[in-house]
């Protein structure tokens, strides 16, 4: 019998923090209003990279028809798949990495980037993924952390970068600049709001925040 294919992502013990973290950040850290922001308004067929343990699907407005949802991490697909069950909206969920999505071209009238831009490993080629999938027009939806505007920061973040943060915690960059990336990619931002989270206290190396849309210009 044939060894099964390794996943292309595989971070269980990350995976398990990640979903204990991240339902607690919800309510504590205000994730699930952004979430709700973030999600505001979306209609059509959708396909969200790097879906986690699924907390965005409770937050997909009646109009969404249907939302393919990607994630490689076996773990967190096993939780996702049990939101998919419990939300209001048609999810499917398919394995697969951002890099080399497995879906038709010009097939989505929106995209779905939260939280995840950080953790790729090949960011433009990620988001020509997303470029290629969407429809000329059509939109990106993006909640993302990345580098930080003042240098003492910045240069904490890619001395992590370069060392353990990636190991520690998923994959994760603390150092990408997001809106530049989403730019560089064929993309138009229609609008965007920074902020930092926590708003108060010490700043974290993942605390400056973006959440936005752009528009997929025509080739």
């Amino acid at each position: 019998m044939p060894s099964p294919v390794p996943d292309p992502v595989h971070h269980p013990y990350f995976a398990r923090f990640y979903a204990r973290a991240s339902a607690a950040a919800e309510t504590r850290a205000g994730i699930g209003a952004l979430r709700r922001e973030l999600l505001a308004g979306v209609s059509g067929r959708v396909v969200e990279i790097g879906a986690g343990n699924g907390l965005n699907f409770a937050y997909y407005p009646a109009a969404v028809s249907e939302v393919v949802a990607i994630e490689p991490e076996r773990t967190l697909r096993r939780l996702a798949a049990a939101a998919a069950l419990r939300a209001e909206v048609p999810v499917d969920l398919v394995p697969g990495v951002a890099e080399a999505l497995p879906v038709k071209s010009e097939a989505f009238d929106v995209a779905v980037a939260s939280l995840v831009l950080c953790t790729v490993r090949n960011l433009p080629r990620a988001l020509a993924e997303l470029h290629r999938v969407l429809r000329p027009g059509a939109e990106l939806r993006f909640l993302e952390h990345g580098l930080a505007p003042g240098p003492g920061m910045a240069g904490v973040q890619r001395a992590l970068d370069r060392t353990v943060w990636p190991r520690l915690f998923g994959g994760c960059h603390t150092a990408r600049d997001p809106l530049a990336a989403i730019e560089a990619a064929g993309f138009r931002i229609a609008s965007h709001r920074s902020f930092r989270l926590p708003d108060r206290g010490p700043a974290l190396p993942t605390s400056y925040c973006v959440i936005g849309s752009a528009r997929r210009l025509d080739d």
